[in-house]
């Protein structure tokens, strides 16, 4: 029998696995998230880079927020890293869901990441 940390990894490794053959050559948006906050990036692979990062550690939007571990804190983080990405200069990406269900706070901050313009 497995563990839940072993089926994780099996998962998130599948995920990018997927993500490496469809992505042609964009930037992925990889999102990572505990119990109390949610972290994301926008990673040039080809080089090795991470372009933007945002979560909810950042201190604008501690000042906001009351919790980090909400959907309302997801979405706010989405916005946030669209934004940064977009003053990057990169308009698409291929999302990176990791180990995570496509559910819940990864699902709004995806969501919030679409409204704010992020193409994928």
């Amino acid at each position: 029998m497995l563990s839940g940390k072993k089926l994780f990894n099996r998962r998130r490794m599948r995920v990018r696995t997927s993500i490496r053959q469809a992505a042609a050559g964009r930037p992925r948006l990889s999102v990572h998230r505990t119990n109390q906050h949610i972290y994301a990036q926008v990673i040039n692979d080809a080089e090795g880079v991470t372009v933007a990062a945002a979560s909810t550690l950042d201190a604008d939007l501690r000042k906001e927020l009351k919790v980090g571990s909400n959907a309302e804190a997801a979405a706010k983080v989405g916005k946030l890293i669209a934004d940064r990405a977009k003053g990057a200069g990169v308009e698409t990406v291929v999302f990176d869901r990791g180990g995570f269900l496509f559910h819940g706070r990864v699902k709004a901050l995806a969501d919030a990441a679409r409204e704010a313009g992020l193409k994928f």
